[in-house]
């Protein structure tokens, strides 16, 4: 089974809208260290295509859809993300890769650590040596 989970945040609003407040210690299970947001990316591209050692995050798809295709070395999930109140939390060693983005997609990237290049695995072969070597259960 990949290492991954679906947040459900929690929803406010009334008939003005509705808002969504993430609170450190409250919605997630690190630190917020780095936030960044993509958009204007065609459907067919596939971004992401590594891994990390260390870092986690938490993907937040604000507008629109695209999908996650998450892989652990033995097993390839592909989760859909449009619904700005869920939140993918994607632990260390996890190759991810994203596409199918629809026109109108946001993805919002929150991170528990700063940018480290030394902390991306880029190349899928290493990646597989590199979880190869992992103890799970």
């Amino acid at each position: 089974m990949i290492d991954y989970c679906l947040l459900n945040f929690r929803v406010r609003g009334d008939h003005s809208g509705k808002l969504v407040a993430l609170e450190k210690g409250e919605d997630f299970p690190f630190e917020i260290k780095r936030v960044y947001y993509i958009w204007a990316t065609d459907r067919d591209i596939i971004r992401g295509k590594h891994a990390h050692r260390a870092l986690e995050q938490v993907v937040i798809c604000t507008s629109g859809s695209c999908d996650f295709i998450l892989d652990n070395g033995r097993e390839r999930e592909t989760v859909h993300l449009d619904n700005p109140e869920q939140g993918l939390y994607i632990r260390n060693n996890i190759w991810r890769e994203f596409t199918n983005f629809s026109d109108d997609c946001v993805v919002m990237v929150l991170a528990s650590e700063h940018y480290d290049e030394s902390d991306y695995i880029r190349d899928y072969e290493t990646f597989l040596k590199e979880v190869a070597t992992k103890d799970y259960c």
